[in-house]
């Protein structure tokens, strides 16, 4: 049953953090991935509010091993740059980031790059917090719209955020921004923390959904599919159904994964063959 394409299997690089970009890149093929979502984390990627690595490079080294980057994902739950930072000096530097990982994104001929609402602080206000995102957001659409990219926005886990971390939540802040550069991405960990399903995401936001981190859980964990307990094939049928036609990034993060990331990739793509 052809479910999916191939090329719709977007690596990621987070469990290859160990490791240098060269190695990522040739397990990618290794693996049978066709197609990047790109993770700026150190060693594989520098970025900040002043500067980035030099996008040709990067570009020059995917291209020649026949791979894709179709996703850009700036680091922003490990590092000090977030979505909903205080305001007045980390707001700005966070502004001046990710404004940066636009650019990049553009550079890299690169059409969505990731975001999330950030975090407030668990001891403040939320809707403080929240007003924070919004405003950060916004003006990320702008210069997101400037440079030709599309936002993917993202729900994040209760223990990461006090801000979207459902899907109620995800269509308020979309709503609220509603600017056609900032769209919706699926976290199936996030999803299934929450108890909500695929199908509930696309009755609130059908073709607005334009990405997703589409792995495996148990709910928590972004984990190898089979690792976990989702059913692969109802929810390759799900998006299928409702006509989902972009990329599935494979967030994997579970530390169990980074001493022989190569050999976790192998074995999940080996589960997703089944369908293509």
């Amino acid at each position: 049953m052809a479910l999916i394409k191939r090329e719709q299997i977007a690596g990621m690089n987070i469990h290859y953090m160990r490791y240098t970009l060269d190695y990522f890149l040739d397990a990618q093929v290794k693996a049978g991935i066709q197609s990047i979502e790109f993770w700026t984390g150190v060693p594989h990627y520098y970025l900040d509010p002043i500067t980035y690595s030099d996008c040709k490079i990067l570009k020059d080294k995917v291209q020649s091993r026949g791979l894709e980057i179709k996703v850009f994902t700036p680091e922003n739950c490990m590092y000090q740059y977030q979505f909903a930072a205080v305001k007045p000096e980390i707001f700005e530097k966070s502004l001046q980031y990710f404004t940066n990982g636009i650019k990049a994104t553009a550079e890299l001929g690169c059409k969505v790059m990731q975001c999330n609402s950030g975090w407030g602080y668990f001891d403040e206000d939320r809707e403080e917090a929240w007003k924070r995102s919004n405003e950060m957001l916004s003006k990320l659409a702008e210069v997101a719209k400037a440079e030709g990219v599309t936002l993917a926005l993202e729900a994040l886990r209760p223990e990461e955020s006090n801000l979207v971390t459902t899907a109620k939540d995800t269509k308020r802040m979309f709503d609220e921004i509603n600017h056609p550069n900032l769209k919706v991405l699926i976290d199936t960990t996030a999803m299934g923390v929450a108890g909500e399903t695929l199908q509930d995401w696309f009755d609130l936001f059908g073709k607005d959904i334009i990405h997703t981190h589409f792995v495996d859980g148990d709910p928590y964990g972004h984990l190898v599919w089979g690792d976990g307990k989702h059913n692969l094939e109802q929810f390759l049928i799900t998006l299928q159904k409702n006509g989902y036609t972009g990329y599935l990034g494979q967030e994997i993060t579970d530390s169990r994964y980074f001493k022989d990331p190569v050999a976790h990739d192998i074995r999940n793509m080996k589960q997703f063959e089944r369908f293509m």
